[in-house]
């Protein structure tokens, strides 16, 4: 079985083309996560968990599910990671996760897709055409990965360093404590009301006050609020301005 979280289209894209490969179910665990249901999954064929990767891991809440979560029945469980361009540590904390429950890890495959991150000022969204290029070469590698995990051989990536791991260990909390918030999220006069953005947070995190949405103090920068919006009326402070929106259903 395939289990996964998406936001902008990314992963989920990844998981169906995968799951179409192999012939087996996909689950998006979205409502799971939303609801705090730990109800088991239970798959009689090993577990693809898909996930993105943020700032150099899974997301934190989605380890953080999958580490309470019973997963019954085959004790295979093979990853798959997309991104931007860098999947850090994800690899080596997956193994971990996954052995800690008493699962065989049977390795993890990468997926460069196109970025999504658009509230920054460091990496800037990328053209229609180099998205274009980014899901074709992703699409390419789908069978190769599918055969694999149907002759049940293990999936190889690149070596993660000892030095990566240093890095990254104690970045990753601090970055995400002071830098996923959603203090500067807000709604511009476009705004429909349509309420889209409530149904997409995985946390819940997001309200329509007389018609229009209001944030919580939980936030993971998913970007599934604002790359989603159907009319692009939610910003990020002044550093969303005129930048792109990226969802996948454009390409596809």
């Amino acid at each position: 079985m395939v289990i996964y979280f998406s936001a902008t289209g990314n992963t989920e894209f990844i998981a169906k083309k995968l799951s179409g490969k192999i012939n087996d179910d996909a689950l998006n665990l979205i409502n799971r996560i939303r609801e705090n249901d730990y109800s088991p999954i239970e798959s009689s064929s090993p577990f693809i968990i898909c996930a993105p990767v943020y700032v150099c891991e899974m997301p934190r809440f989605f380890a953080q599910y999958l580490k309470n979560v019973e997963l019954k029945g085959n004790k295979k469980v093979y990853f798959v990671f997309t991104s931007g361009g860098y999947t850090g540590i994800a690899g080596y904390l997956a193994e971990k996760l996954i052995k800690k429950k008493g699962m065989t890890y049977m390795g993890r495959a990468e997926f460069k897709m196109p970025r999504n991150y658009l509230i920054n000022t460091r990496y800037p969204m990328l053209s229609d055409e180099e998205n274009i290029a980014r899901i074709k070469l992703s699409c390419d590698k789908i069978p190769s990965v599918a055969e694999k995990i149907l002759k049940g051989e293990r999936l190889k990536a690149r070596h993660i360093t000892l030095f990566e791991k240093l890095i990254t260990l104690p970045f990753n909390p601090v970055w995400v404590k002071h830098k996923h918030t959603a203090d500067l999220f807000c709604s511009t006069d476009k705004c429909i009301g349509c309420g889209k953005c409530t149904k997409l947070c995985p946390f819940d995190n997001i309200d329509l006050v007389d018609g229009r949405p209001v944030w919580g103090d939980r936030c993971e920068h998913c970007m599934a609020c604002i790359s989603n919006c159907p009319v692009e009326a939610i910003e990020y402070g002044d550093i969303s301005l005129n930048q792109p929106r990226y969802r996948i259903g454009k390409y596809i």
